[in-house]
């Protein structure tokens, strides 16, 4: 884990393209989040988010496949970086579908979410980040500035 001056607090994980590895690094983002202190209803959505985001890159992105989690005084982000052409997409689906929610499930529980798309000479790529507010992750402690700038500055 990385603590920088500033108190930004992050740690990252080169995952493989492997969909049975995802279950294990949800665990170490659960193990993180409780070394945070991050309230327990919060990393419960973070878990789940972390799993989907990890799911959709694992199986439709190309490798190499990095999550990222940091947290400061502002709140928490979660980045999944994946190689692979296509950005993610929402589907419309029927009520009986199997697969296809997890956007919808990002956005229910994240308080922002959005894509970050290559800049490389390749043109293919993208980071899908989820954040969350300290003001939702902290009780009582204002929200002074948007957590998903320090996750789209880079890293």
């Amino acid at each position: 884990m990385m603590v920088t001056p500033g108190g930004l607090r992050a740690v990252c994980w080169d995952v493989p393209c492997d969909v049975a590895v995802v279950g294990e690094v949800r665990s170490g983002v659960r193990d993180t989040c409780r070394v945070w202190a991050v309230p327990e209803e919060v990393a419960d959505d973070v878990v789940l988010v972390v799993g989907e985001l990890l799911g959709n890159a694992v199986v439709h992105g190309r490798p190499p496949v990095r999550l990222s989690l940091w947290e400061n005084e502002r709140g928490l982000c979660v980045r999944v970086t994946d190689h692979g052409p296509d950005g993610p997409r929402r589907l419309h689906l029927s009520p009986e579908a199997v697969h296809g929610r997890g956007l919808a499930i990002v956005e229910a529980l994240a308080d922002r979410w959005g894509v970050i798309h290559a800049a490389d000479e390749t043109g293919t790529g993208k980071t899908v980040w989820a954040a969350w507010h300290r003001a939702r992750t902290t009780p009582g402690v204002p929200c002074t500035q948007d957590v998903d700038q320090a996750s789209t500055s880079g890293g």
